[in-house]
């Protein structure tokens, strides 16, 4: 069910629904769209928490489509309200204006840009080259987390940009890569004496004796690595897992025993020798990841604006 313009005013609710006339919602939906949070927007209006929540529940009565997904902290808007928003701020930011009413707040004006991805990738690679983006103005909204529930969440509307470690299929969403990530066999020094060259000879009977280090208990990056350089499979499981490729560092950089990383995020300790490489193929495992968002232009120019510069920044990479 598709929402159509109305005749009598600047929004249109869906078919078969009445047309939504009190311009106080629409005038607090958007706010709410803009500031991505009913707190926020009840400051920003000078009216109640509750009394904001009311008058969405009311507007999404009279469309009969959700507006806003709950969120832990805050709200991300869904498709419907994406096109509400799309239809409705021209005309109310121009009434606003006729009204003598236009000196909104940079936090009424700019929605908040929300953005997803793997937490180790956005704390290393993306949040030093967004953190200057927050002294001009930008909102950001960072929510970590694995790339198949993510996309998932980006197609519902809750995220506006996604860095996925995989190209997502069919054509409801549009992706870009961003960046190739290689991945390496590593240890701290210790364990890399212990076993010396020979990987190179041996192939994984080598590390038999060496505790194996991972994010997961299926091992998907040792397994990946192991099919794709020594043409195996991987046949042992963890000693220890950790559910962040950062602890996974941490770890193997204390002597836990071994593991497989990707090269960006462990490359000042291999510059530093608090790692060392326990292989060097000849051709390594690579990853490409990808910047997805919906299709269409988005509503929010900062999205574009952040979009642009992480496909630039992604070039160095």
């Amino acid at each position: 069910m598709t929402p159509t313009h109305s005749d009598g005013g600047p929004a249109a609710p869906s078919s078969g629904s009445a047309a939504v006339s009190d311009l106080n919602l629409l005038r607090t939906f958007l706010v709410v769209y803009r500031s991505g949070s009913f707190t926020a927007a009840a400051g920003l209006l000078g009216l109640s928490q509750p009394t904001v929540t009311a008058q969405i529940r009311s507007l999404e009565r009279q469309t009969g489509r959700e507006l806003f997904a709950r969120l832990p902290r805050g709200v991300a808007p869904t498709p419907v309200a994406h096109d509400l928003a799309a239809r409705v701020a021209g005309p109310m930011d121009a009434l606003a204006a006729a009204a003598g009413h236009d000196e909104a707040s940079p936090e009424e004006r700019a929605a908040p840009v929300h953005l997803a991805g793997p937490a180790e990738l956005l704390c290393t690679r993306v949040l030093p080259v967004l953190a200057p983006l927050a002294a001009e103005g930008v909102r950001l909204r960072i929510v970590p987390g694995l790339t198949d529930p993510l996309l998932e969440e980006l197609r519902a509307g809750r995220h506006d940009l996604v860095v996925a470690t995989f190209r997502p299929r069919g054509r409801t969403l549009l992706s870009v890569p961003l960046m190739d990530e290689e991945f390496v066999l590593v240890a701290a020094p210790a364990w890399a004496a212990v076993v010396g060259d020979r990987v190179a000879r041996e192939g994984p009977a080598a590390l038999r004796t060496v505790p194996l280090v991972a994010y997961a208990e299926d091992v998907p990056l040792a397994r990946r690595y192991w099919r794709h350089v020594f043409g195996t499979r991987l046949s042992r499981s963890a000693a220890v897992t950790v559910p962040d490729l950062r602890g996974v560092l941490a770890a193997v950089a204390s002597g836990a025993g071994f593991s497989v990383l990707p090269r960006y995020l462990c490359e000042a300790e291999l510059a530093s020798g608090a790692l060392v490489p326990l292989h060097d193929p000849e051709d390594p495992p690579i990853n490409t990841g990808y910047l997805v968002q919906r299709p269409g232009r988005p509503d929010n120019p900062d999205v574009t604006r952040v979009r642009d510069l992480l496909v630039d920044a992604g070039r160095g990479w």
